[in-house]
């Protein structure tokens, strides 16, 4: 006698992997807990002004174009599909907005945040202005 709830067994998990993003691990802060959030931008939105994470963050852009700068790399196009980090820490990150003028913008972002310290924290002016050597130079 046969068992009629059994499932099937399956073997497309031996192939339904696919790695987007391999990178070194970076120190995952003693404590840190992790967040998933989903951010959407409307056309054209800039995005966050330039900030920083406490811990690192590993993102994968849904839908659209993002417009992706860290401090001391040059600002880059992520697009659909595509994955980002940033280690967190003291870098800047400088840009998250919609590169796209026509078309909304939709990604997720998992950080290791820091016990007892914002996910987010806002640089102001006068510490742009004193690691403005630090950043890449920009598209012309």
């Amino acid at each position: 006698m046969t068992d009629t709830h059994e499932q099937p067994r399956s073997e497309v998990w031996k192939t339904a992997l696919t790695v987007l993003q391999e990178v070194a691990p970076p120190v995952i802060p003693e404590g840190a807990h992790v967040m998933t959030v989903q951010i959407e931008y409307p056309s054209g939105d800039p995005g966050t002004p330039p900030h920083r994470h406490s811990g690192p963050a590993f993102g994968y852009v849904l839908e659209g174009e993002m417009r992706f700068e860290l401090e001391g790399e040059p600002q880059r196009i992520v697009r659909t599909g595509e994955t980002f980090w940033e280690p967190g820490g003291d870098v800047i990150h400088y840009q998250d907005g919609n590169a796209r003028t026509d078309a909304p913008l939709r990604f997720l972002v998992t950080m290791h945040c820091v016990p007892g310290q914002p996910m987010l924290v806002l640089v102001d002016d006068d510490e742009l202005k004193r690691r403005a050597h630090l950043r890449a130079p920009r598209p012309t």
